[in-house]
């Protein structure tokens, strides 16, 4: 077993079988000799206190006063949030969204402040629940200032949304207006991944639909490259012109985090280790969950899911100005998640987990699916991506045509009706978009219950229109047959079958790239 500098393996004959998620259930697959393998980096070590790092951040911030100089009494103090689609899987507690947040409140109380108010940034996600604002805020903010000063963004309420401008490239700028009309927007964000932060956060988070539908539309995601790097994403200088125009208006302090790579709990800590290192136990949690697992009912196998809590430790606090926090914080990002990969494959693989940021405490759909594999994994590099232009990619997935009618409402409508007539993410935009962002039953469900916003499962299919537009061949091994045809996609039962499958597009003996995650791993590629 030759292994490469940067967590890179070959496959050779004394290779165990590699662990392969695969929805809620995992596999041991036996990949064929001289597949490259791109393992996640092992977790670094966090800040040694946190409260400590997060006091110093505060204090001393980039390209800005000190947090307790820019608050007064009289002033409106605004406090917004990400939201639960970050991180995965969920932090133990305490999050450190709430350790912010307590720190933010004990020097605004200081200073004499009383006017506060927090907003979980939820955009046209689905509004979390009570429990779940809870969970990111600690039971004392809770129970301070829920529900009147503590609450979910509404994309729809017009008449708390405020129109701040156009950009130079005729992008309306319209956010929530508590937060446009405040003294000081304090933002405190988990970044995840390369994705997240920056500008992405207050013009996208608290923005309506009449907004973001400039840069959540299939001409500019097709044309991103890479939505892990925001110098190359359409989609993220689409969201920087407006964050820039915002800060013309409204003084925003940016509080970034974050985290290393311990995202699953001790138990099952065997899912963050190579094969090769893997104990008895370890051995034996992996063999026994995967039969398990696939017998299994749906509804307790879910449970065991869904109900993980990640043992994140906090790699970095940074705060200050919007753009030079964040250069700071991706910088931490990249220390933890960057991998050295020398060239593109012919094939690219990989196993999708029982969570993404669009079903937390739900179902992982085919749109949701879809959005997983060719919108996040498969944009998971930076320079180019890992499978050639025209390439193949595999994905495990079950891709069960299972919908929330709780949470996604529309995708049911979009999966029967909308993919029915096209998978073309144009066609769709032109065709369809409008009409399910205004649809007043959508709209009423997305407002009142825990819906997402009916345009949502369009943003989350040109999401993956980067990955469709690249690639030659798409196959799901173990996806339903019917879900899959229905996507413009095929299914396979096993890796051999699929290989046969895209031997049209890569030929008989192609070059293999199995991207190993969770935990997650940004490939640089050269």
């Amino acid at each position: 077993m030759q292994v490469r500098p940067g967590f890179v393996l070959e496959v050779d004959e004394r290779t165990p079988p590699l662990l392969v998620h695969q929805g809620e259930g995992l596999t041991l697959e036996r990949f064929p000799l001289g597949t490259r393998v791109v393992y996640p980096p092992e977790s670094l070590p966090g800040v040694g206190d946190v409260d400590a790092a997060i006091a110093d951040a505060l204090e001393h911030p980039y390209n800005c006063e000190p947090l307790r100089e820019l608050l007064r009494p009289g002033m409106r103090l605004t406090i917004a949030f990400d939201d639960l689609s970050i991180p995965l899987p969920r932090m133990r507690r305490p999050d450190v969204r709430q350790r912010i947040i307590e720190q933010v409140l004990t020097l605004a109380a200081a200073a004499g402040v009383d006017d506060v108010v927090l907003i979980a940034a939820n955009a046209l996600h689905r509004r979390m629940t009570a429990a779940e604002i809870e969970h990111i805020v600690g039971e004392r903010v809770f129970r301070s200032f829920w529900p009147d000063n503590l609450y979910n963004h509404d994309a729809e309420d017009r008449d708390n949304l405020l129109h701040i401008g156009v950009t130079d490239h005729g992008e309306d700028v319209e956010i929530n207006r508590r937060a446009a009309e405040s003294d000081l927007l304090v933002y405190v964000n988990v970044n995840l991944v390369a994705m997240d932060g920056g500008h992405k956060s207050v013009p996208i988070g608290l923005a309506s639909y009449n907004s973001i539908r400039h840069h959540h539309n299939s001409h500019t995601m097709v044309r991103s490259r890479s939505f892990m790097d925001h110098t190359r994403s359409e989609m993220h200088s689409s969201a920087w012109r407006m964050g820039r125009l915002l800060a013309n208006h409204l003084k925003i302090f940016h509080v970034e985090t974050t985290l290393n790579n311990a995202c699953f709990p001790d138990k099952y800590s065997f899912l963050t280790r190579r094969e090769w290192e893997w104990s008895v136990r370890d051995q034996a949690m992996a063999y026994g969950m995967s039969r398990g697992l696939s017998v299994m009912p749906s509804r307790p196998r879910r449970k065991i899911f869904h109900d993980l809590l990640a043992d994140y430790q906090v790699t970095g606090v940074f705060a200050g100005e919007t753009e030079t926090t964040h250069d700071q914080t991706i910088a931490s990002v990249h220390r933890q998640q960057l991998v050295e990969v020398h060239g593109q494959s012919d094939v690219l693989v990989a196993g999708l987990p029982y969570v993404g940021p669009y079903n937390v405490n739900s179902v992982m759909n085919p749109i949701l699916a879809t959005c997983m594999g060719l919108g996040y994994f498969f944009n998971m590099y930076r320079g180019k991506p890992l499978v050639r232009h025209q390439g193949a990619m595999i994905l495990y997935h079950p891709v069960t045509p299972e919908f929330s009618q709780l949470h996604h409402p529309s995708y049911v409508d979009f999966f029967t009706e909308v993919l029915a007539e096209s998978t073309d993410p144009a066609t769709i935009e032109a065709k369809f978009e409008k009409q399910y962002a205004t649809d007043p039953w959508y709209i009423h469900l997305y407002r009142t219950s825990h819906a997402y916003h009916g345009v949502h499962p369009f943003y989350m299919w040109y999401w993956a229109a980067h990955g469709m537009d690249h690639l030659g061949d798409v196959v799901w091994v173990g996806g339903d047959r019917a879900a899959c045809a229905r996507m413009g996609f095929r299914a396979a039962s096993t890796l051999a079958d699929a290989l046969e499958m895209v031997s049209g597009t890569v030929g008989r003996d192609p070059s293999i790239t199995y991207l190993h995650t969770p935990p997650h791993t940004m490939a640089d590629v050269r």
